[in-house]
């Protein structure tokens, strides 16, 4: 494996966390109730934190830009979640939401020369990554810079991630996997459980038919599991998606990337000791290994 293509998968199990914290978090979960949506339900606030950067949008480019969700999924939400708060109003909810974590989380050391330090690194590989084919990605890299370095830091791990995720969904379109094929065969080689999946609100038969459909092309076997060939597809989709990641890391050089993933350890250790994750992923941190 190439040095950066390893390095662009290491800095994604480091920065993955720092970011998705916001999504889990209950200062998240309170900044939203305020704007009035409903917090029964994570997804309410998920989509419109997280699709805000790109604005008003409809159902359709959600649809686009998220693409393993089930489409019905998304129309239940959007653009129905703009009737509750404006993008503007999501955005600056989202910071104080991030701000609220973050101090609760790491107490007088979110003011730590280490983190400007981290916010400094992380922010000028975010700013060099080209924003080609990459919505989400130049959506949050088009947003102001917060003066405060930990908002800094977490702005740029979310650029950085949806970067990374943006290049995932190229990755896919390449190896011939639509959306629900996409979760189908990430399934089969072990990445989660198939009920992990279930929040994506696709329906048995069409999870069924994706099945189908992976094992008529020997993806798949009958017990649903990846074939050799399955595995090797997937791999191929890894092995892109790291190359597709890794030119941020190129740019910012191999020190000063590793110097960051130091430096961020007590973010991400902060964020699995609170237990804010969930213990079953669907990112495959952890459980997928880098291909060759």
């Amino acid at each position: 494996m190439s040095t950066y293509r390893k390095l662009a998968r290491h800095l994604w199990h480091h920065l993955e966390p720092i970011h998705a914290a916001l999504y889990f978090s209950p200062q998240g979960f309170e900044e939203a109730a305020a704007l009035g949506y409903d917090v029964e339900s994570r997804w309410p606030s998920y989509f419109a934190y997280r699709t805000a950067p790109l604005g008003a949008v409809g159902s359709r480019l959600a649809t686009a830009t998220y693409y393993s969700f089930a489409p019905g999924m998304i129309a239940e939400h959007i653009p129905a979640i703009w009737d509750t708060a404006s993008p503007e109003q999501v955005l600056a909810a989202r910071s104080r939401a991030v701000d609220r974590t973050y101090r609760d989380l790491l107490g007088e050391k979110v003011a730590a020369p280490e983190v400007s330090e981290a916010a400094e690194l992380a922010k000028r590989a975010a700013e060099s990554v080209t924003v080609a084919h990459r919505p989400f990605a130049a959506a949050n890299l088009d947003l102001p810079w917060p003066d405060e370095p930990h908002l800094a830091l977490w702005q740029a791990a979310t650029v950085l991630r949806e970067h990374r995720g943006d290049g995932h969904l190229t990755a896919l379109l390449a190896a011939g996997l639509d959306p629900c094929e996409s979760l189908v065969s990430f399934a089969a080689v072990g990445a989660a459980p198939v009920a992990s999946f279930a929040g994506r609100e696709w329906s048995e038969q069409e999870w069924a038919a994706a099945r189908d459909r992976l094992a008529s092309r020997g993806l798949v076997g009958a017990d649903g599991q990846a074939t050799q060939a399955g595995r090797e597809l997937r791999d191929q989709v890894e092995r892109m998606t790291d190359e597709l990641a890794a030119e941020p890391w190129r740019k910012l050089g191999e020190e000063r990337a590793e110097l960051l993933a130091r430096l961020v350890l007590p973010f991400m250790g902060a964020v699995f000791e609170a237990g804010l994750l969930p213990m079953t992923s669907t990112l495959g941190i952890a459980t997928v290994k880098a291909p060759d």
